[in-house]
Formats: C-alpha cells, sequence, structure tokens
C-alpha cells in the first residue's frame, strides 16, 4: 500500500501525516489511520518514526523529554499501576539505564500493582505484583513510578551483579539522593530477595561513571582485592587549547598515573578514533600516565581477559612510576 505522506526528496513528516506530529502514539492508533505494521516498520527503518516503549512511537523529530517520556508511559500504563525498575529510571532520565541494546529496539514497560493478586497481562510490559509503601511511590505527570532512590534499590538487587553496579552508579548520577542516602537505604531492605548484593554494591556507587560499561570496568578492577583502588574520571592535564584545560581517563589511579579506557562503538567509534589517538598520545607523551584500552571482548568475553590487563599495567607504572617523574 502506499504512503501518501512518504514523499521523496521530503526530509521529515510534515502535516500529511495522520498521526501526531508533536506527541507519541500507538500501533493502535497507527492501524486505525490505515498504516499497517509492515508500513510503520519501514518508516522506523528509514529514521522518520521512532520507538519509544514497546507499542508507542514518534515522529523522529520529536525532541526526547520528560514531558513526551511520561505521555508514552500514560498510553500502556494501566490505572493504579506503578513504573518501575529499568523503566522508572528510564523515566527519571537516567543516562542508558535501559538494558543493553534496548536503545536500538523496543524497551519493554515494567509495570507492578501493589495489590495482591493483581497481575497485569499485556504483551506490552514486564509486569506483576509488588508489596512497596507509600513513600516509595510519586507521580510523575499523572504517572505512578517509583522514587529514584527505591528504583535505584530495586535495579542493584534484582539485576545481575554488573548491570547492577552499572545502574546505581546511572541513578546516583541524577543527583535525586546522595550514596549515604542509598546506602542507608540498601540497609532497610529486610526479607527482599537479592538484598545482599544491593547492599554490598551501594558503598561502591559512583556518580562519576559515564558509561555502563565504565561501571563494570571499576567493578572488575575492584574485584582484584590486590590491586589499589581505581577512581573514575580522573583529571589529566591537557594542551592550553582543550577547552576547560583538561583530558578524562575513564579509570584509573593518580599516585600510580595509570589508567584504563573503555572502547565501545557507541563512544569511541570511527569518528572518534582521531581524536582519542590524539589525547591518549598527549596523555602518554606528555603526561607520562600508562594507559590501556579495552574493549566489550575483555569485559564480557570467555577470555577473561581484564584481570591480566590490570595486573600488568600496575605493574608497568608500579615499576616506571620513579623514571616517569623524572620528565614532570
Amino acid at each position: 500500500m502506499a504512503m501518501p505522506f512518504l514523499v521523496p526528496g521530503v526530509p521529515l513528516l510534515d502535516e500529511r501525516f495522520p498521526l501526531p506530529l508533536d506527541a507519541p502514539f500507538t500501533l493502535a492508533m497507527a492501524r486505525e489511520c490505515r498504516i499497517h505494521p509492515a508500513e510503520l516498520k519501514r518508516l522506523v527503518d528509514l529514521g522518520l518514526v521512532r520507538r519509544l516503549v514497546a507499542g508507542v512511537y514518534v515522529v523522529g523529530q520529536v525532541a526526547d523529554s520528560l514531558a513526551l517520556r511520561v505521555a508514552a508511559l500514560r498510553l500502556v500504563v494501566p490505572p493504579g499501576a506503578v513504573v518501575t525498575d529499568r523503566t522508572a529510571g528510564w523515566l527519571h532520565g537516567a543516562p542508558m539505564i535501559l538494558a543493553p541494546g534496548d536503545h536500538l529496539v523496543v524497551p519493554r514497560v515494567s509495570v507492578f500493582h501493589r495489590a495482591r493478586g493483581c497481575r497485569l497481562r499485556a504483551d506490552l510490559v514486564a509486569s506483576g505484583q509488588r508489596m512497596m509503601p507509600d513513600e516509595h511511590v510519586m507521580d510523575v505527570g499523572g504517572v505512578l513510578v517509583t522514587t529514584p532512590l527505591r528504583t535505584a534499590c530495586d535495579l542493584g538487587r534484582l539485576l545481575r551483579r554488573e548491570p547492577a553496579m552499572a545502574a546505581l552508579d546511572a541513578m546516583l548520577r541524577l543527583g535525586a539522593f546522595d550514596k549515604e542516602a542509598l546506602v542507608e537505604a540498601a540497609g532497610g531492605y529486610r526479607g527482599y530477595r537479592w538484598v545482599r548484593q544491593l547492599r554490598a554494591l551501594a558503598p561502591l556507587a559512583d556518580a562519576r561513571a559515564q558509561s555502563p560499561e565504565e561501571s563494570i570496568l571499576r567493578l572488575r578492577w575492584l574485584d582484584c582485592r590486590d590491586l589499589p583502588a581505581p577512581e573514575p574520571q580522573r583529571p589529566v592535564q591537557a594542551p592550553r587549547w582543550v577547552p576547560g584545560g583538561l583530558y578524562w581517563v575513564d579509570v584509573g589511579v593518580d599516585e600510580l598515573k595509570f589508567g584504563v579506557e573503555f572502547d565501545g562503538e557507541e563512544f569511541h567509534g570511527a569518528d572518534q578514533e582521531d581524536h582519542d589517538e590524539t589525547r591518549r598520545e598527549w596523555i602518554t607523551e606528555h603526561e607520562r600516565w600508562v594507559l590501556r584500552v579495552v574493549r566489550r571482548d575483555d569485559l564480557h568475553g570467555t577470555r577473561p581477559g581484564i584481570e591480566q590487563i590490570l595486573r600488568a599495567g600496575v605493574k608497568e607504572a608500579r615499576a616506571t612510576i620513579g623514571v616517569r617523574r623524572t620528565f614532570i
């Protein structure tokens, strides 16, 4: 079926599109406008429409915002249900809180009822019944959602250990609560499932982490208890023409001038290679740091690569720190 609103050479959808240009819409709304799911998929493939959550779409030119996220959830969250877990973190604005790859596909909505015996049954949501006191729930634009602190605690105990660490860092970075509040809250979940993991990870959370992989890298480093503990986002003096006068190393130990960086496709792709090479050359040649670069396989592959990389790097940094200081 031809789509009369899809005009060759027109960069964006305009008023010829039969659905809202400034608000989200559902698959059912698209069907009512005689847009077949296959046609909607084609619009998504072309970048003219994007998915927000399962079953909810918006035209590509609409900017992301809290209001847009709330409006999207209003279309699929039943009255009285509470948005939880990753979806709650997404609504609160936590960076990269969705599961790996969910920004490229359709994140399911995590929604729970608080009343016993209530369970949502819909393909669009991951749901169930969960007890939570009133103080753990807030209203955001007419949508009930767990508070940022409760959301962090749920993610810290319900996710696997490494994504849980990344989620805690991301939620802490929002600034809605501080680390002391997180540690205190983690101590109050007696009887909840997997609370031991939350209590172990909460003291390690750090708002300075810039990505999930940096959080996981830091956690894997901390697991090597015989090595000096790292800190995220270490400042290094940069050339005077660099804005702010500083470069930043993902994770490192200042005293050793040793750091490790994660190269992922999203932030260190081909368009960033020249910048990364120039920056790292300055850090190693002018500021005399020892740097190691790791990739996804080093963190998540079948071979335990990251431990060997860290130990070898720390050994080199310790052995050369005196020589490198003579150049300072």
